[in-house]
């Protein structure tokens, strides 16, 4: 199977959402979380890629989303995490922008 789901994520969301059985509906359920997820926070940094290893709010904003996706309560996701989620979208946009000059 092809998948967009960065190496070791797959495993990090299982470990965090405490699934320890193996079922090939669940692992499908999760990557498709995962893609999903993704792709969105990717869209709120306004970047084409996150290293989910180096940025920690990111990695975390994933697990999280991935929690209410699971949870079936996507839709109150944005409102509890609206302050993190404008974190990481300023935050990429001062990494985005090297030449600024730190006060």
């Amino acid at each position: 199977m092809t998948t967009t789901v960065p190496e070791g994520i797959l495993e990090m969301i299982k470990a965090y959402l405490h699934i320890t059985w193996e079922d090939a509906n669940t692992e499908l359920n999760l990557i498709d979380a995962i893609e999903s997820s993704v792709a969105y926070l990717q869209g709120i940094a306004g970047v084409s890629a996150i290293d989910f290893e180096v940025n920690r709010l990111a990695r975390d904003l994933l697990k999280d989303r991935c929690r209410y996706i699971n949870s079936q309560a996507l839709e109150v996701f944005e409102k509890n995490f609206a302050s993190e989620l404008m974190s990481l979208h300023i935050q990429s946009l001062v990494d985005s922008q090297p030449d600024v000059v730190e006060v």
